[in-house]
């Protein structure tokens, strides 16, 4: 169905019609110029992203469903990373004509599986018009006991460093499909220059052989908000003291802890968690996997510090792998190699290009 025939008021009632509210903080949700949020004794956290086509997603390879999914996942993981809970959620959207109702509604879904999972509320938005592709904005809302919240700078000397999950995998991930991407419309290339209407017809039907390479694809195309490790914090009795998540890069995301912590740290190579499917495709498309694991980013794990003293607790956690310490600010943010080398610990990670 064309969007034009249902009209903006009526894409956004189809799209919220059945959504219930499952949080006691949402007093009103979709349906009036703002909704209705309460907290009584609690902060609230706000965070936003902004997602562009062409920038943060490729529709060559990511269907709409999973992109719903990300896009809901890495804002829950924004508020996870401050020792919070998400209660709410806005999605707005600049569409372009490409784009049916039925898109949408896959968007949708894969948006409020995500949202189910964390038993987030979603209560508002917008959507528009685009000249240019996809837009997406997103609004999550969270809460927190103010002596809960863990926030960047809070980094100690002798802190103990330690992340969630494996690292890279989302980044070979990305660097398979794009390479996947790369050879396809190499082919219909060639065909078409060649005049080959037999080989653009079997290649209407092409699909990359991803055997045994299926967990790289599932981090790149299905984030995860790593609530279960908060929940598993909380179980233990550790409160980090400083904590993000990793969208950037693991070197970028400890050099910010540090900065704003005023103070250095030691990481070992050998420490950092890299699964073997990682490792693998590193090595078939001749890159360092370490680097990879540095640099990647969007594993959306969990970075963080805690006291020394919490050692045996956090050994104890399946999940959390210790890397390295927090050291004083003179010594410098350095990485221990395999073969005990230092060097300085560098960002070279994703960022905006203006």
């Amino acid at each position: 169905m064309d969007i034009a025939k249902l009209g903006e008021f009526g894409l956004i009632d189809r799209l919220t019609k059945d959504i219930e509210i499952k949080n006691g903080s949402t007093k009103y949700g979709v349906g009036d110029d703002c909704a209705v949020l309460h907290y009584p004794d609690k902060e609230v956290l706000v965070t936003t992203d902004l997602l562009m086509e062409g920038v943060h997603f490729d529709l060559t390879y990511i269907d709409l469903k999973h992109l719903g999914y990300k896009s809901a996942m890495v804002n829950i993981s924004d508020i996870f990373a401050m020792n919070g809970t998400p209660r709410q959620m806005t999605v707005s959207l600049a569409i372009s004509k490409r784009f049916s109702v039925e898109d949408i509604e896959e968007f949708y879904s894969g948006l409020r599986l995500a949202c189910d999972k964390w038993q987030v509320d979603i209560v508002g938005g917008d959507t528009t018009s685009s000249y240019t592709g996809l837009a997406i904005s997103i609004t999550c809302i969270g809460e927190a006991s103010k002596e809960d919240i863990v926030y960047r700078n809070g980094a100690k000397n002798t802190d103990l460093v330690c992340v969630s999950g494996d690292l890279g995998a989302a980044y070979m991930g990305l660097q398979l499909l794009e390479r996947e991407k790369s050879v396809y419309y190499s082919q219909v290339e060639d065909a078409k220059k060649k005049g080959d209407k037999r080989a653009l017809e079997e290649l209407a039907h092409f699909s990359p052989d991803f055997s045994g390479k299926e967990y790289l694809l599932q981090r790149q195309l299905q984030a995860e908000a790593r609530g279960d490790i908060i929940e598993k914090l909380r179980e233990a009795g550790i409160r980090p003291t400083a904590m993000m998540d990793i969208s950037d890069g693991l070197s970028s995301e400890l050099l910010h802890i540090c900065k704003q912590s005023g103070v250095g740290c030691r990481i070992y190579e050998k420490n950092i968690p890299i699964d073997y499917q990682t490792a693998v495709m590193a090595e078939e498309m001749n890159m360092n996997v370490t680097t990879c694991a540095l640099n990647g980013g969007e594993d959306y794990e969990l970075l963080f510090t805690v006291p020394i003293g919490d050692h045996e607790k956090i050994e104890q956690i399946d999940g959390i792998k210790l890397i390295g310490h927090i050291t004083e600010e003179k010594f410098g943010k350095v990485l221990v190699t395999r073969d005990n080398q230092e060097f300085e610990l560098k960002a070279q990670g994703w960022t905006s290009n203006f």
